[in-house]
């Protein structure tokens, strides 16, 4: 009974999975300073698929990350690229150069002439859509694949739940495969939404405190200590200046930056500071902060970014063990219905 569970599971994924060209059709989102070598290649390793954060690399810091992945795994990986990065035509290039099969488009609406560009290179472009309008369009743009995210994930997120999006745009896209995020946990999670016609699922918080992740002991202790509630937005204190939402764990950092903002936006109604400046001061207070907490393990003041699935994240394993898990758990909730009908 399990093994025809299993075969049903593979039918259903089977569209993300050859695309991928992985056995697991699960994605690990693109996490920057814990998405590098080690866990890319470990999860690819496993089955599933490792995608390389870029984040501020310049060209020549992720042409060498790409070829030292390279040196780790044989099986598929990704690269993400955000869009809005100086040097995006460079980095491009990078990942023509270096053969990338997929590189994966974030961080804003990509033009058509980068997803070209890539798509001549050989590579296969995916693109996060957060509505349905935006989806459409990038498939007419000539996106291979979208990830939709929802706002339960960690990081910078948008204001719709993936329940909603998933079901505003999985009816409604058919001709690429589409892949679901945001606060999944568990097998059952996934399965769910392949049968609603996803390919396939992305999860990140779950793969932090992947043996194989680099991060700092503080900041998986953070992890693993964190319950759902625990992964909150940022809060804006004054609309005339607008900060874009990040889920992160709260921590004496996050309430500093309620203080911080209200007292530059004091000094700019005093007049000791134009709106630019108060902005820019305001956007820089999280500068290096994400560095701090993962790689330097400064929990207090460093940024402890995590999407509400934080709460299962209950101990620190292989990211093999991780991915078979997932696996086992939507193969036992399809065997569970064979034993009910």
């Amino acid at each position: 009974m399990t093994a025809a569970a299993r075969t049903r599971l593979d039918d259903l994924w089977e569209r993300g999975r050859r695309f991928l060209g992985t056995d697991l059709a699960i994605l690990c989102g693109a996490m920057s300073w814990v998405s590098e070598r080690h866990l890319v290649a470990a999860i690819s390793n496993g089955g599933g698929f490792g995608v390389l954060a870029c984040g501020s690399m310049g060209p020549d810091l992720l042409a060498a990350e790409i070829m030292a992945t390279q040196a780790l795994t044989q099986k598929p990986f990704g690269v993400n690229l955000i869009t809005l990065h100086p040097q995006l035509d460079q980095l491009i290039e990078v990942c023509g150069q270096a053969k990338v099969a997929h590189v994966v488009l974030a961080g804003g609406l990509p033009s058509a002439a980068s997803i070209k560009r890539l798509k001549d290179l050989g590579a296969q472009v995916t693109c996060f859509a957060p509505a349905l309008v935006l989806a459409k369009k990038l498939v007419r743009s000539g996106a291979d694949a979208l990830v939709i995210e929802g706002s339960e994930a960690g990081g910078h997120i948008g204001p719709v739940s993936t329940s909603v999006l998933a079901q505003e745009i999985l009816p409604q896209v058919r001709d690429v495969p589409v892949f679901v995020a945001g606060g999944i946990g568990r097998g059952e999670a996934i399965l769910s939404y392949l049968e609603m016609g996803a390919a396939g699922c992305q999860l990140g918080t779950r793969f932090v405190c992947a043996t194989e992740s680099i991060a700092h002991p503080k900041f998986k202790q953070a992890f693993l200590r964190a319950q759902a509630r625990d992964a909150q937005p940022s809060v804006q204190v004054d609309a005339e200046f607008p900060v874009i939402p990040v889920r992160a764990l709260v921590n004496p950092a996050t309430k500093r930056f309620q203080e911080v903002q209200a007292e530059v936006i004091a000094r700019y109604r005093a007049g000791q500071l134009d709106r630019e400046s108060a902005q820019l001061e305001i956007e820089h207070f999280w500068a290096g902060a994400l560095r701090r907490a993962v790689i330097d393990g400064d929990v207090e003041n460093g940024s402890l970014m995590a999407g509400q699935s934080v709460g299962m994240v209950t101990r620190e394993q292989p990211s093999a063990e991780i991915l078979s898990e997932l696996v086992d758990q939507a193969v036992a909730a399809l065997a569970a219905r064979d034993r009910a009908a």
